[in-house]
């Protein structure tokens, strides 16, 4: 039931619109004079306010602009029995839904009252699909239903109304630069501008030119005055991907423009105010950079103060299939070939992979096979993958500690099965009891090590 305030000096008239609204079904409060209206109006919500012009002390356009700061979305709808032009006018810059002239017909009074409140729902709809549209641009290229990138895309979208600096870490290939581009697109900041550069693929003696700009003659070949990155992104956000491999001596630049918000060109004395919202992206483990002494540790928490951590794929297998059907459809359309689908086979070769190049590969590896493929069918002649053996499996450099335990799970529980298949003489529903697993999970686990093998090579 809609909430709406009636404000007016007059007793007769404010008794009047209050019956006359009860009878139309609305909850209505009333106010003599502008103090108490908003006093009401700063802690109650309202959907309308029906408010008269002339009243002593505070006013009728003060009441409207007041309601309007406390909520944008209520309508007001202003009363006079002395109505001009001017006034009209003036409520209606005001934010006023309308203006009606004392004295009125409470049959187009009531009306009025309904269309300012199917005004209000309409704006309120189209406020929440543009929230819904947005959101869901800003992580249409982020797919799976992982639970760990459904907590991070929430994470998002709870940072992106901020202007904290983030720091996306996760493997090459996991697609960190799809969540910074989320995280610009939800932001206050989405139509402002949005600049990335790569740290890793520019030579640290360019990269300060790159982010800051130059001056005239400030070095050879500046033959003008150049801007950077960190002055075409002003008002808005900039993404330092592999910032890990940014020089120690820039770094020191980079936090100055963190903490002060200003910066000089390489050669230039005049110091350049930026208003820049900083998200930053590595694959390297900065801890481990800051022992080393290759990363400053103050940056660091500059940079961090929102980290969000991104899985590698081998952790999200179940996203693989609708990761790979997104691809086959994205490159099917881009290569104007007809639809194509992968097989079962070939689906199942693709969840059993390890991707150590994470959803980047796997996007090559799609592309490719639209390529190649031929018929309607993607099938594992298609795909440029092989899957490790158990004893070709080696522990990738930088690995961390869940995977070094998964690794030495992995090579203990294969050493046991083997042990007490040997002790009971190969009798699966035996080993089982002694390993206190199901027969089913025991077979799972023989077929996943390839252990009949490794017995019949053993002798």
């Amino acid at each position: 039931m809609p909430n709406i305030l009636v404000v007016d000096d007059k007793d007769s008239m404010r008794n009047m619109l209050m019956e006359t609204l009860i009878e139309e079904g609305y909850r209505v409060d009333t106010a003599e004079d502008g103090g108490k209206a908003l006093d009401l109006v700063r802690n109650k919500s309202y959907d309308v306010v029906l408010t008269d012009l002339k009243m002593p002390g505070i006013d009728g356009l003060s009441v409207l602009s007041e309601t309007k700061n406390v909520d944008a979305e209520t309508e007001v709808i202003v009363m006079t029995a002395y109505g001009t032009i001017e006034d009209a006018v003036s409520a209606m810059k005001k934010g006023a839904y309308d203006f009606i002239t004392k004295p009125f017909d409470t049959e187009h009074l009531c009306v009025l009252v309904s269309r300012a409140l199917e005004n209000r729902r309409m704006i309120a709809e189209n406020s929440l699909l543009r929230e819904e549209l947005m959101a869901g641009h800003a992580f249409e290229n982020i797919i799976g239903c992982n639970e760990k990138m459904i907590d991070i895309c929430q994470l998002v979208q709870k940072v992106a109304g901020s202007d904290a600096s983030v720091l996306l870490q996760g493997e090459s290939g996991t697609g960190k630069e799809l969540f910074a581009r989320a995280i610009h697109s939800l932001s206050l900041r989405k139509d402002r501008p949005y600049i990335t550069i790569n740290c890793a693929a520019i030579p640290g003696e360019l990269l300060e030119n790159e982010l800051f700009g130059s001056e005239k003659g400030a070095f050879t070949g500046a033959h003008a005055r150049k801007m950077g990155k960190f002055e075409i992104a002003h008002t808005g956000t900039i993404f330092l991907d592999e910032i890990g491999d940014m020089d120690i001596a820039l770094q020191a630049k980079l936090l100055r423009v963190l903490q002060e918000k200003n910066f000089e060109r390489l050669g230039g004395t005049r110091t350049v105010d930026v208003d820049v919202r900083v998200i930053a992206a590595t694959n390297m483990d900065l801890n481990e950079l800051i022992k080393l002494k290759k990363f400053r540790e103050d940056l660091f928490y500059r940079l961090s103060v929102f980290p969000i951590v991104i899985p590698p794929l081998r952790e999200r297998q179940e996203d693989v299939r609708e990761l790979a059907d997104h691809f086959v459809n994205k490159y099917c359309r881009e290569m104007r070939k007809p639809t194509k689908s992968l097989s079962r086979e070939a689906t199942q070769l693709l969840q059993k992979y390890h991707w150590p190049g994470n959803v980047r590969e796997l996007e090559n590896t799609i592309e490719r096979d639209i390529i190649l493929a031929e018929g309607k069918k993607i099938t594992p002649d298609h795909l440029a993958i092989r899957l490790q053996r158990t004893d070709e499996i080696q522990l990738r450099e930088g690995a961390g500690l869940k995977e070094i335990g998964g690794h030495a799970q992995m090579k203990a529980e294969k050493a046991a099965i083997i042990r007490i298949l040997k002790q009971v003489r190969n009798n699966k529903r035996k080993a089982s009891k002694v390993l206190k697993i199901d027969y089913t999970t025991l077979f799972d686990k023989m077929k996943k090590y390839e252990i009949d093998k490794a017995m019949q090579e053993d002798g």
